[in-house]
């Protein structure tokens, strides 16, 4: 795994520094931060949520999967062995009703592919949490996870989603399920204690992240990442950017 793997887009690995310096990076204290700070952060940062794109209908999404050079060759090979077929020999019928079961299938197997990613970021979007306690003003409110921003302190228990990707500053008996990032069925035991640079998301025991839910225990943490900077929202950018091959 390349450093650039273990790292936001920020360039910090927050991981591998210790309490008092994430606090420092992100300027922010124990005692959270205030309403009017977090408005600004939050107008700088964006909301802490991942895009949506604009839905298209289901017939539009078929159609568009004609639209490729390949499919228009084959689409005037059809008709030329129709014309073949009505004027000459009825034969060359087999061919046109061989081409225009390629073409169709093509469509359908494209269609089905792209409502199946589909399917899987909204999917994604529904892991993420609906509210957070934060603690601003100097006392813990209920608030809704898309206004959180980088140095707000949060408070997790068992039962929650963890709201955003979270650096842990104080804990007692934490575990979270990360399953929705590594995969692994075993819930996770959380430290306070910075971990190797190179560690991976399984490894990194101070941390919590967005769309992993705990499964025990209670903690606070200080926001590091939100939105599409967390890393269920890089995984969400990766889905999204994934772009057929053209065929030669």
């Amino acid at each position: 795994m390349t450093s650039s793997d273990n790292e936001n887009d920020n360039g910090k690995s927050w991981h591998a520094l210790s309490i008092d310096d994430v606090l420092e990076a992100v300027e922010a204290t124990n005692e959270g931060l205030s309403s009017e700070e977090a408005e600004k952060r939050l107008d700088e940062y964006g909301p802490n949520g991942l895009p949506e794109k604009k839905p298209v209908h289901p017939v539009i999404r078929f159609l568009k999967h004609f639209h490729d050079v390949l499919i228009y060759v084959l689409l005037v090979a059809a008709l030329v062995t129709a014309f073949m077929a009505y004027f000459y020999d009825s034969e060359y019928w087999i061919d046109t009703g061989v081409i225009l079961g390629v073409v169709i299938l093509n469509a359908l197997i494209g269609f089905i592919q792209e409502g199946k990613a589909e399917a899987a970021l909204e999917a994604i979007r529904n892991l993420l949490s609906l509210s957070a306690t934060a603690i601003r003003d100097g006392e813990e409110r209920e608030i809704p996870a898309e206004e959180l921003v980088p140095g707000d302190i949060v408070t997790i228990q068992s039962g929650d989603k963890v709201p955003a990707d979270v650096r842990l500053i104080e804990i007692r008996n934490l575990r979270i399920d990360e399953a929705s990032l590594t995969g692994e069925s075993e819930s996770v035991e959380k430290s306070l204690d910075p971990v190797e640079e190179s560690a991976g998301i399984g490894d990194r025991f101070c941390m919590a992240y967005s769309s992993t839910l705990v499964t025990s225990g209670t903690a606070k943490g200080v926001v590091v990442a939100t939105g599409t900077e967390t890393e269920i929202g890089r995984i969400n950018a990766m889905m999204s950017e994934v772009k057929t091959i053209t065929t030669p």
